[in-house]
């Protein structure tokens, strides 16, 4: 009988599950580290909250552990990929508390319209500032919704029977999936532009930090209210603190930050500011959800081997892994690439295989493309959730197998319409191992995507390489390799360069400055 430890406080009727699905489980919490790890060998699956750390340490004395489940959505106090070289498994529940802070989201705004906490404080002061307190109807005002996956709809489909106008962005949202929730899809300046209220439910990426920057803030209408149950790092506090001090910003309402737990911070005391501490998954149904979630999960996993909203395994057989999986590298990689370079108002996907890839189970590979492609955008993605994501968003995939041969003894091809048209990268395997880039927006190139890279596109001229070169060796930043291709001498080329550390910002505009160049653009795999 497999055996699982519950090491943080969950509500008991996930204890109960375990039982009833002929899992024993032991409820012991508040352990310190020495202690868990005294104990973790004698079980298969361990369930979890946010105060149980599974290091390195824990994960080597866990000689039998299968699976690790996460009764919520954030997994920083898992060492997911130690897990993964050890064999377990790590799941979450994404999707047990979304009704929870797509509600908080909307007090918040309610919060902010009527100026409730100060006329709460104000007369409980003993004062009755009736005319101080003048707020604003929701009702026919415009929401600017950033980010349309499952709790940005939550928001979308409260906001419009509360008879708001909504605008989404959401590079993943499609003009189908737009119309089926009612919402106006628009490009980031435009939402901007026209909302009165701003909600934000996108994680936080390299794509997503400080989206709302200072630019971005002063682009925004006068007076306009700001709501973050999202993530801390989305908003620049330092600018919102000051476009709320002059008044361009009608009013703000946090429940996270930066800096978290927020016991000091510089937005505290400003006029129209409203905080929580991260309170949007705390009700008590959301704790029930992600509790029964997780014993399910695990239940599933450890009596029949099913796999639900896993974070580092596909879906594969035994038969079919050790085939499939040299694919998966590749994969997505191809899909970071296209999702890092040509993100913006994608519609649809196609994921083309040929050659010895044609003969494969192509729904793994197709997942790993999508997990690359989304990680741009979301901090919980991975080859399981991936296509329910994309789905989600109404975002068209299509499969394609060609029994042609080509070039290459295998191909993986992924091709995304844009706004500004089809936009295709292609790779294959080196010995059957090893994944290589060989197509990059229809120019030749062959490299080896990993680590801190450079993409840039130039006009193909001599003496570019060295000052490219040049620029980033003034700036002390040591090259790894160059990969090089052109579509025709003196014609359009591209340039990706390994890089053994981040390139600045300010590197990046001396680099576009350079003759020649343009576009560049930072990557990471």
């Amino acid at each position: 009988m497999p055996k699982v430890l519950i090491s943080d406080k969950m509500d008991p009727q996930a204890a109960q599950i375990f039982r009833d699905r002929g899992v024993e489980v032991d409820e012991i919490t508040g352990l310190k580290p020495d202690e868990l790890k005294a104990i973790i060998g004698q079980y298969d699956g361990l369930a979890i909250r946010s105060a149980t750390k599974v290091t390195k340490d824990i994960l080597d004395a866990a000689t039998n552990l299968k699976v690790i489940g996460r009764a919520g959505i954030g997994v920083d106090n898992v060492d997911i990929p130690y897990a993964s070289s050890k064999g377990v498994v790590v799941m979450n529940t994404p999707f047990g508390n979304s009704i929870t802070t797509a509600e908080h989201a909307i007090a918040l705004m309610f919060a902010l319209a009527r100026q409730l906490p100060e006329a709460d404080a104000s007369t409980q002061a003993g004062k009755w500032e009736k005319n101080r307190f003048m707020g604003v109807e929701v009702t026919g005002k415009t929401l600017g919704l950033i980010g349309a996956g499952n709790i940005g709809s939550i928001v979308a489909s409260r906001a419009l029977g509360l008879k708001m106008k909504v605008v989404a962005y959401d590079p993943f949202l499609t003009p189908e999936r737009a119309i089926e929730m009612g919402v106006e899809k628009a490009d980031l300046d435009t939402l901007l532009a026209k909302a009165d209220f701003i909600t934000l439910h996108t994680p936080l990426t390299d794509q997503t930090r400080n989206i709302l920057s200072r630019e971005n803030l002063a682009k925004t209408k006068k007076g306009v209210r700001i709501v973050n149950c999202a993530r801390g790092g989305l908003i620049d506090e330092a600018a919102l603190k000051e476009g709320l001090e002059s008044g361009h910003i009608g009013g703000a309402a946090l429940d996270v930050f930066q800096t978290e737990p927020a016991t000091d911070n510089p937005l505290f005391g400003t006029p129209n500011f409203i905080s929580t501490p991260h309170l949007g998954a705390s009700t008590n149904e959301a704790q029930v959800n992600v509790a029964l979630q997780v014993a399910e999960q695990l239940s599933d996993y450890l009596l029949t081997g099913g796999v639900t909203n896993a974070l580092n395994v596909p879906s594969l057989s035994a038969e079919e892994a050790p085939k499939v999986r040299p694919y998966l590298a590749l994969a997505e990689n191809l899909g970071s690439l296209i999702g890092q370079l040509a993100h913006d108002n994608l519609t649809n996907i196609s994921i083309e295989v040929e050659g010895a890839a044609a003969e494969l189970n192509i729904k793994p590979i197709t997942g790993a493309v999508l997990a690359g492609l989304m990680k741009v955008y979301s901090d919980t993605v991975n080859m399981v959730n991936a296509p329910f994501l994309a789905k989600e968003r109404g975002l068209d995939v299509r499969e394609v197998r060609h029994e042609r041969e080509g070039d290459y003894h295998s191909l993986l091809r992924v091709t995304v319409e844009t706004s500004r048209g089809a936009r295709s990268v292609a790779g294959t395997l080196f010995g059957n191992a090893s994944p290589r880039l060989v197509e990059i927006f229809g120019i030749k190139v062959e490299a080896d995507l990993d680590g801190h890279m450079l993409y840039i596109v130039n006009t193909d001229t001599p003496g570019f390489i060295g000052a490219v070169g040049s620029t980033l060796g003034a700036a002390k930043i040591n090259i790894g390799t160059f990969h090089l291709g052109r579509r025709e001498a003196g014609g359009e080329a591209v340039l990706l360069l390994s890089v053994d550390e981040p390139v600045p910002q300010e590197l990046m505009s001396a680099i576009s400055a350079l003759p020649g160049v343009r576009m560049v653009r930072a990557l990471k795999f």
